[in-house]
């Protein structure tokens, strides 16, 4: 590349190393949020050193890459402090009512659907959680369990790809303006269901008879935990609407939704306060996990670094000289993505390509939301629903791609054909 200089070198050297050591964050035992942020810094400081440019530019072009960053920052606390709102008043033990199914075909297509309808209003890792969760009530442990939580993770990462609050990736395409609201979901939805359909009934084919019960469910909740419960899930979902009748950014509707539980939980908790302190929202905040926006903030900024060289620019060129198509593009991006973070990749392809290489809406961005965000279900490390899987089941690597990477890959490639088929 015609641009490379000592100090492209160097960041590039320091982006793959850091990116290495978060892929191999469950043997070296350090926490990728630590290397993220290391490895955004020090991508920072290498252009900073770089003199083609002066100080002043530098930091012009700092404070404007800043600036979009904190949008996804933002969204991502206040998504975050609404989920764990909804947690900590036991909201979500509303779902468990209306699981009453023995058959185990038919407990892998209900949780399964609702993975995919709960991931399109929250996001992908959130509804992993609350599904691995409520699949141990429901199923002893062993290799089904793992099957039924392995396609929670095909469905959550389908589900999030079709609707701007599902999917991070899919979120970050909304907040840059590639894609917009009705349409993504108008145009990803069938494609996405097809996905899970598609890897759904491959999973499926090990699954016979019934499952035994292994508990009863906790159908109870917390004061104020059903009202918290809708409010929440209201509140998410109108995230877009506000974004349409206002024009501000998605952080200010999730903000405003922070903003109104936030009273409402005072006011409804106030006479017991002391018994209920777990209950209020400084307290609540408290348990969120913030080290996960920290990583998106160290890799964002890390990609921003690597745009602002123009590395991003000099490989798009490259790209459109050796695979020109836009779609077969986005199909490569999202095999990738079941071995690199989807985050890191969907913001490398906004840096190296514009509005002006792709209109808003067109295939290539849809493409890319959709690749993106289901093409990191292959691997088991390939998306943050995955990784949360992994953790909470101690899911080996190779048993995942053996048992759910081939239904993963069935169904990526299915929803891709059936999206081509509607263009």
């Amino acid at each position: 590349m015609d641009g490379m200089n000592i100090y492209n070198v160097l960041t590039i050297i320091v982006f793959v190393i850091g990116y290495f050591f978060i892929t191999i964050e469950h043997i070296v035992k350090i926490n990728k949020t630590a290397i993220a942020l290391l490895m955004a810094v020090l991508c920072w400081i290498l252009q900073f050193l770089h003199f083609s440019q002066s100080h002043e530019e530098n930091l012009a072009a700092f404070y404007v890459h800043i600036a979009n960053t904190s949008q996804v920052v933002f969204f991502l606390l206040g998504a975050l402090a609404i989920v764990e709102a909804i947690s900590a008043h036991r909201g979500f033990n509303i779902i468990s009512q209306y699981i009453k199914i023995r058959s185990k075909r038919k407990l892998l297509w209900l949780i399964g659907i609702l993975a995919f309808f709960l991931s399109a209003v929250l996001d992908n890792l959130t509804t992993t959680i609350i599904m691995v969760t409520l699949i141990r009530k429901f199923i002893e442990k062993g290799e089904e369990r793992l099957l039924v939580g392995g396609a929670v993770v095909i469905a959550a990462n389908a589900g999030g790809a079709w609707t701007p609050i599902g999917d991070i990736t899919t979120t970050m395409l909304w907040i840059g303006g590639q894609i917009s609201t009705l349409v993504i979901m108008r145009d990803l939805f069938i494609p996405s269901l097809v996905c899970m359909i598609a890897a759904l009934l491959l999973v499926g084919i090990s699954l016979k008879g019934k499952f035994k019960s292994v508990g009863e469910i906790d159908k109870t909740t917390e004061p104020m935990g059903k009202l918290v419960f809708w409010l929440g899930i209201g509140c998410l979902a109108f995230v877009p609407i506000f974004k349409i009748l206002t024009g501000l950014p998605p952080f200010m509707g999730v903000l405003l939704g922070v903003g109104i539980i936030w009273v409402i939980t005072d006011i409804g908790h106030r006479k017991s306060r002391e018994h209920r302190q777990h209950l209020h929202l400084p307290h609540i905040i408290t348990q969120s996990d913030i080290s996960s926006v920290l990583f998106f903030l160290g890799i964002l900024l890390s990609i921003d670094a690597l745009d602002m060289s123009g590395m991003l620019e000099e490989m798009a060129l490259w790209m459109d000289s050796k695979i020109s198509n836009p779609h077969m593009i986005a199909i490569v991006l999202g095999l990738i993505s079941a071995v690199i973070d989807n985050v890191p990749l969907v913001a490398a392809i906004m840096g190296m390509y514009g509005i002006a290489d792709h209109a808003v809406d067109s295939s290539f961005w849809q493409l890319v939301a959709y690749c993106a965000g289901t093409g990191g279900s292959i691997l088991v490390i390939g998306s943050a629903a995955g990784v949360a899987f992994m953790g909470m089941e101690k899911v080996q690597f190779f048993w995942y791609l053996r048992r759910v990477g081939i239904p993963a890959i069935v169904g990526y490639f299915a929803g891709i054909g059936i999206y081509l088929l509607l263009l």
